[in-house]
């Protein structure tokens, strides 16, 4: 079960999917679907069932969205003690290695690892939650031979960017 939370960003992008899907992609496939039955036999008509296929795809997606959208909590604003790792932070660890890595912890629906937004409920964020500046967190992290490796890390920095909280656009308010 994922964490139920999004950050008003998140939040933008999802809104902007469910629309896009349901005023532009779905009326573009219900066309062509509408244009591919009227050419006759719908068994062989390679347009039809891909069409038909890609308009159950879209509304199983507009389905998840809203439902997705109806149960999780909007995040709009940092936390008041922003000493502390909590959702929306921007922290930055050193390992033992001295390599530095830099991520932010985002809800499940916006997480993209190659920017940076791993999920609320990823291991590392689990290890880092109520952590304040200076404190060692331990990860345990899959090796070779399949054993879990233990690995230290140290939160060196912790920052609540304020893009991540602030829709970009008005109309995404709710």
């Amino acid at each position: 079960m994922s964490t139920a939370v999004i950050s008003a960003r998140g939040h933008a992008r999802l809104l902007a999917e469910l629309d896009q899907l349901w005023r532009v992609e779905r009326r573009a496939v219900v066309q062509a679907v509408r244009e591919a039955a009227a050419l006759g036999d719908r068994s062989e008509n390679a347009e039809y069932i891909y069409g038909k296929r890609r308009l159950r795809e879209i509304d199983r997606r507009i389905r998840y969205l809203q439902k997705r959208l109806g149960d999780i909590k909007v995040v709009r604003a940092p936390p008041t003690d922003r000493s502390r790792v909590y959702f929306g932070a921007e922290i930055t660890l050193l390992y033992q290695d001295d390599r530095e890595q830099t991520v932010c912890l985002v809800g499940p629906d916006e997480i993209d690892p190659s920017n940076g937004l791993i999920s609320i409920d990823s291991p590392l964020a689990r290890a880092a939650l109520g952590k304040c500046l200076d404190r060692e967190i331990t990860l345990f992290l899959p090796s070779d031979d399949g054993a879990p490796r233990r690995v230290q890390a140290e939160i060196i920095a912790i920052n609540y960017p304020t893009y991540l909280l602030q829709a970009s656009d008005s109309s995404a308010q709710s």
